[in-house]
């Protein structure tokens, strides 16, 4: 953040120059400079680059209230957030005015009188662009005061009349004046409260019981919405629809990169999550979202993916903490994720009873892909005939690296776990024993060898 500028009163704002533009004339030439510079305006998101993007740049440059469709956790409040950035880092506003009225164009019955009285001496304070976005949750108990406003009884007892403006305590949509207003979840507004914002979303004006204040709002008003409550048969009013100029539908990365980028730019991880761990998870978070028995219509957030890894990361450093080791997840960790991510999804009502066996499948059908991609081409013949030979070799949580190493079988003059490893580039004994973990589940899925779990403890053999 840079410095706020130091002019103090409207002689001198004039004095620099400053030209007053409208909100959405401002958000659309931020946004063509971006563009125009090769400046990316939506750092962080992904796998949005060639569908959502460019619809949602377009519905900007022309100037639209915006409705993002989509189910949970396909990052519609970040796009929305990010929105912030294509706003000056500085703005000017009336020192004192309730609604940041500019200096130029005062709005209010108060920030006029105090232009009128001190003229090029009024005051002039700065506001900063993260103070000029307003987000609300919308919740069956948000009211119209809440959006829009109400009269103040506090000022009516110091004495003001009912019929004085100055009596309204406005809401947080004449306070976003000159700014972005962003409501999640908009079906779960009450219909009185939908009713209320018709008038802010296109006349440009507030009603408060008996009032009708012509105030012109310079207001950018973004919401989010789940598909199915955004129908007249679900839980929004065609009217409200009808003003919004652009809907937008969102969805999940369509490209395992862009799932996988979004693990690691979201996680925060506690211990070393290997590449191919995140994979796994980026594939098991995508079998859900294409399995018959989850319900496809809450779909399967970002957020479950992002959870599994913050997941076994903590698995890692709990049995790096006993034992006094470097803390790198390993296949065997993967359990803990599934045992308590099962409530991040939604089943379809057939399945009762059968969530984990669902989610322990959808795994195991993730680390099978993870190992073709990875191990083709690799020959496992010796450690499978060194198994069949009766060779066993243990694992658990709470096995150090270093003694599941040493347990495994000898292969003579093989370099056979030396490739293994090379295939997932892994260097410390962290990383080397979660690589052949790896490839032994790879061989039990590929039905080369078996294995028993007993509790906590994976015996391959």
């Amino acid at each position: 953040m840079s410095d706020a500028p130091t002019i103090a009163t409207l002689g001198e704002l004039r004095a620099s120059g400053h030209v007053h533009r409208p909100l959405r004339a401002e958000i659309r030439d931020n946004l063509l400079a971006k563009l125009r510079s090769g400046e990316d305006p939506w750092p962080g998101l992904h796998g949005m680059e060639e569908t959502v993007i460019p619809q949602f740049e377009r519905a900007l440059i022309a100037g639209h209230d915006i409705v993002l469709l989509g189910e949970r956790g396909q990052g519609k409040t970040r796009l929305l957030r990010t929105m912030v950035g294509l706003l000056d880092e500085w703005t000017p506003v009336i020192s004192g005015s309730e609604l940041g009225e500019h200096p130029y164009e005062p709005i209010t019955v108060g920030s006029r009188q105090a232009a009128a009285t001190y003229g090029d001496e009024l005051r002039v304070s700065w506001r900063h662009r993260d103070e000029r976005y307003a987000e609300k949750l919308a919740t069956p108990d948000t009211s119209v005061a809440d959006l829009i406003g109400d009269v103040d009884p506090m000022k009516v007892a110091e004495g003001r009349s009912l019929g004085d403006p100055e009596t309204i305590h406005f809401g947080l949509v004449p306070r976003s004046h000159r700014g972005i207003v962003a409501i999640n979840e908009l079906p779960d507004l009450a219909e009185r409260i939908q009713v209320a914002m018709l008038n802010v979303m296109e006349e440009r004006d507030i009603q408060i019981r008996g009032y009708v204040l012509r105030l012109p709002l310079d207001v950018l008003v973004v919401a989010s919405a789940n598909p199915e409550d955004y129908t007249n048969r679900g839980r929004i009013i065609t009217p409200l629809k009808d003003r919004f100029g652009a809907e937008i539908r969102t969805h999940y990365p369509a490209e395992l990169a862009a799932e996988v980028a979004v693990i690691r730019q979201e996680a925060e991880l506690v211990a070393d999550v290997p590449d191919h761990l995140v994979e796994i998870l980026a594939r098991f978070t995508r079998n859900l979202r294409e399995s018959s028995a989850v319900d496809q219509r809450s779909g399967v957030s970002a957020r479950f993916s992002i959870a599994g890894a913050e997941t076994i990361a903590a698995a890692a450093l709990h049995r790096a903490t006993i034992h006094g080791e470097e803390p790198v997840a390993r296949v065997v960790d993967l359990q803990t994720a599934v045992d308590v991510l099962g409530g991040k999804v939604e089943f379809e009502s057939g399945e009762e009873g059968r969530e984990a066996e669902i989610l322990t499948h959808l795994l195991r059908t993730a680390v099978a892909e993870t190992v073709r991609l990875h191990f083709r081409g690799l020959d496992f013949a010796l450690l499978v005939d060194a198994i069949e030979s009766g060779a066993m070799v243990t694992t658990s949580g709470r096995m150090t690296a270093i003694d599941f190493l040493s347990g495994l079988p000898r292969l003579g003059e093989s370099d056979l776990y030396d490739q293994v490893c090379d295939r997932l580039r892994a260097r410390s004994d962290g990383e080397r024993a979660g690589a052949i973990e790896l490839a032994l589940e790879g061989l039990y899925l590929a039905r080369k060898i078996g294995k028993d779990t007993d509790g906590n403890e994976v015996v391959y053999g």
